[in-house]
């Protein structure tokens, strides 16, 4: 039971969205300063309460509690105590995470975007975590990592380097970055932020940052020196380079659902069922662990489940894992009925929230009664609530402009305006639509696969797709359109014309397949969602909910089934006055003439019950990135995301689960790229829920990011991709140059305050005034006239043997060497540019420029 002083502690607890830490002192819970957030004893536990709004109404509030390695038993025992109740005093709404140090789950390493440093010892010892302006420091630590880095305090000697990471000699007043030679660039950028990290929330910004390149140390002697005084003389040999990958134990295949109960005092674990699984599953009576292929486990706990099975919850998951030999580091996350996390719920086959509203502008499989009820908007609206065309899937009311080519002879046709909106199962079409933001034109080319297309077809649609954006200097937004589930921005565009044949082809010449009856399935309430798709012409196939339309040889006949609506029928109506001339009967369901019924080969039992609604599945948005970076594809998942954390060298899926967009960034490698759509593919296949692998792709460009993208980040910045340049360069010039970062008027690390003290420093003299050679991450350091003071004659640098260049000159840069106008002219793009651009593009332009 929970204590008076519980209670109180309790109470001081914030809650507004935001991170609060507590580390358990003499089995207490005690408050952790902000400045030292990201700071974690090895001796010590943790407790992170993280409250964080959601998108659209509500909140979600998730309970950490995290185990150093040289923890005692007994404050694990209290931080899983409190926990609980904290859990109880926030009405049991929170998920639960237990983490264990080095294998923390990526949810937790967002909290801290700089990166987790390990410190030895813990609270007992008599640390303190961060003292401000305290600078009699000697410690060194290991960074590991390259999306989300993690730094741990090693032994102060040459015996903990390796030729593979980045190390951080902190010395106080200095700090010294010393980058492994085979270590990649990104790895030593983000080292770079993580000290500037340490600089600025635990040295006031009094402090120089500065930059050893362990394949150079030749250049800068001074630092060496230093480096020398505290660790000793540098061996010869250093231990070779360790691989950040972990290997993953062997794992099941597939998604389990145990039901967890006591039997006479034993507790028994049942298997349930294997993916897909449906949410009739969980009874609110027990509580069940949900086995994610080994990777993670999950407990849910059913609101109706006893208080002792509740209580128990993580206990019963931590000796599941032991059970199953799993690591004992293995993510666990517990949760209550109605506070599930968005993970758990995308294990499930259709999701539903209790009380939840109805969806817009879903699909609908023929024979089924679904309805969706139609919420009128102003579509003005959309640019000024982004979010809204993102739940919309609208970047407007289709009013732009629209090109339509078919594919044949695996050659481009464009189709006639008066046959825009007539599509063909035989056929593939690109769909190029053109619309106006802020007086700039935007593009969306949609790829459309008919049923019954070729092989050929389809792949010749893609190709021709690559050369239509090529046309367009990359701009247009790619969207993969499986016939039948068209996007509702799709059906916008043709203002209530689009009609779908099953098959044939809409090519001149062509013979239509003779069918005595075509039979046509008409949906939507206004010419913004309305589409008539071709069905078999079979009674069965008749909906009460719908309209359609019969046509044969002598007439067509508009159906109007008992619960379809005035707008449904209205704009059944001017669809088929618009597609076929004949004349049309309207028959009311159950009142049809002997020839409807003969057209349609007989009378047959239909779906005729009454009415049902088909609700919208309510799923929160999840990032992925995916990289091969460390020469393996694979996608990682980012949690809390903003725009951020969308990285400019690499492809990131974002799953709306109506749509999934792929995003490339502007320097991401044409593997990832390549690779990037049959993952998104397998990604559907390989979904835990069953996923429809139809469902819409969207290929999405740095710079052209659509309302329908953007509008799921808060607060999105168009302008950001500039700011990245200007700040990443800042950072090139520090590993170039191994200057210190106070030089940049108090530039900072995202999420450490900036420095406004007086600038200085003591440690001048230090700085490697040489141009770097070409192991460093980054081609070319920023100087207007050369890193030697000169300018040189781009035409004694153009194609010139390395022998025959101009004295001083350094062969493998000699972009370095160009005055700031011959640069621009040579490589067409600035300095900060060419410097902020991955090192594969960088030596390719200058192949072409002549200067490699």
């Amino acid at each position: 039971k929970m204590s008076i002083k519980d209670r109180d502690m309790f109470a001081n607890i914030n809650r507004k969205p935001g991170l609060q830490i507590w580390t358990i002192n003499k089995m207490r819970m005690t408050p952790v300063p902000t400045k030292a957030f990201g700071n974690f004893f090895e001796g010590d536990c943790y407790i992170i309460l993280n409250i964080s709004k959601n998108m659209g109404v509500g909140e979600s509030i998730d309970i950490h509690y995290w185990i150093g390695q040289s923890s005692s038993q007994d404050e694990q025992g209290s931080a899983a105590l409190y926990v609980m109740q904290l859990d109880e005093y926030l009405g049991g709404s929170p998920v639960q995470y237990r983490e264990a140090q080095g294998s923390e789950s990526p949810k937790f390493r967002s909290y801290f975007k700089n990166g987790l440093i390990y410190k030895k010892g813990g609270v007992a010892s008599g640390f303190n975590h961060v003292d401000t302006n305290v600078y009699n420091i000697v410690r060194l630590l290991h960074v590991k990592g390259r999306k989300h880095v993690s730094a741990a305090e090693v032994e102060v000697s040459w015996n903990s380097f390796n030729n593979g990471d980045v190390f951080l000699l902190d010395l106080g007043k200095t700090i010294i970055q010393w980058n492994g030679p085979e270590c990649d660039r990104r790895e030593k950028l983000k080292a770079v932020l993580l000290a500037q990290d340490i600089r600025d929330r635990e040295r006031g910004g009094r402090a120089d940052v500065v930059v050893v390149e362990g394949a150079r140390e030749k250049e800068t002697p001074e630092l060496v020196q230093m480096m020398a005084d505290v660790l000793g003389k540098r061996p010869s040999q250093l231990k070779k380079a360790v691989s950040d990958d972990k290997h993953d134990q062997e794992q099941n295949n597939s998604v389990r659902l145990y039901h967890v109960y006591d039997n006479a005092g034993n507790v028994v674990i049942q298997e349930v069922a294997i993916q897909p699984l449906t949410q009739d599953l969980l009874s609110s009576a027990d509580c069940y662990i949900l086995d994610n292929s080994g990777s993670n486990v999950m407990v849910w706990k059913g609101k109706k489940a006893s208080k002792d099975e509740r209580q128990e919850a993580m206990k019963r998951a931590l000796n599941y894992i032991k059970t199953k030999n799993y690591p004992s580091s293995t993510s666990v996350e517990v949760m209550s009925e109605g506070g599930e996390s968005a993970m758990f719920k995308h294990m499930f086959k259709n999701w539903r929230e209790k009380g939840q509203i109805t969806g817009l502008g879903n699909t609908h499989n023929v024979g089924k009664i679904a309805k969706v009820e139609q919420v009128k908007f102003d579509v003005m609206e959309l640019h000024a609530h982004p979010e809204m065309a993102a739940k919309q899937h609208l970047v407007d009311d289709g009013s732009g402009e629209v090109k339509v080519w078919r594919i044949e002879n695996l050659e481009l046709a464009e189709v006639q305006p008066n046959m825009h909106g007539q599509f063909y199962g035989g056929d593939c079409y690109l769909v190029l639509y053109t619309y106006r933001v802020s007086n700039r034109e935007q593009y969306i080319l949609y790829m459309w696969q008919g049923r019954h297309a070729t092989k050929d077809e389809i792949t010749a649609c893609a190709y021709q797709a690559v050369a239509v954006d090529n046309m367009y200097n990359g701009a247009p937004v790619q969207v993969r359109v499986v016939m039948g589930k068209e996007p509702r921005h799709f059906l916008a565009i043709f203002k209530g014309k689009l009609i779908i044949f099953e098959g044939g082809t809409g090519r001149a010449g062509a013979v239509s397949p003779n069918t005595t009856a075509n039979l046509f399935q008409v949906r939507g309430t206004s010419e913004l969602n309305t589409k008539a798709i071709e069905v078999p012409a079979r009674a069965s196939c008749l909906n009460s909910n719908d309209v359609f339309l019969l046509r044969t040889p002598q007439k067509c006949y508009l159906w109007y089934g008992k619960g379809c609506s005035g707008d449904e029928r209205m704009t059944a109506t001017e669809m088929s006055d618009r597609l076929f001339r004949q004349y049309k009967e309207v028959v009311m369901e159950g009142q049809e003439p002997a020839e409807f019924w003969i057209a349609l080969g007989g009378k047959a039992p239909y779906a005729s019950d009454k009415r049902l609604e088909r609700e919208n599945p309510l799923h929160s948005p999840r990032l992925f990135e995916c990289s091969n970076q460390t020469g393996r594809f694979r996608m990682t998942e980012v949690y809390s995301f903003d725009q951020s954390d969308l990285d400019e060298e690499d492809v990131m899926l974002l799953d709306t689960w109506e749509e999934i967009f792929l995003w490339v960034g502007k320097f991401a490698n044409e593997t990832e790229t390549k690779e990037s759509w049959n993952s998104a593919r397998d990604y559907l296949k390989t979904h835990p829920a069953g996923r429809d692998p139809d469902t819409t792709i969207i290929f999405v460009k740095q710079g052209n990011e659509p309302l329908t993208f953007t509008g799921w980040f808060n607060a999105w910045d168009p302008f950001k991709w500039n700011e990245n340049i200007h700040n990443k360069f800042k950072c090139v010039q520090i590993l170039n140059k191994g200057i210190d970062t106070t030089d940049f008027g108090g530039y900072s690390a995202p999420g450490g305050p900036t420095s406004t003290f007086p600038m200085y420093r003591p440690h001048g003299g230090m700085m490697s005034p040489k141009p770097t050679t070409p192991t460093s991450p980054f081609k070319g350091t920023y100087s207007p006239a050369g890193s030697s003071g000169m300018s040189v004659d781009a035409k004694l640098l153009i194609n010139v043997p390395a022998s025959e260049l101009p004295e001083g000159v350094d062969p493998s840069q000699r972009e370095d060497y160009l005055s700031d106008e011959d640069f621009e002219n040579l490589l067409g793009v600035s300095r900060p540019e060419f410097l902020g651009m991955p090192q594969w593009r960088q030596i390719d332009m200058k192949k072409k420029a002549g200067l490699f």
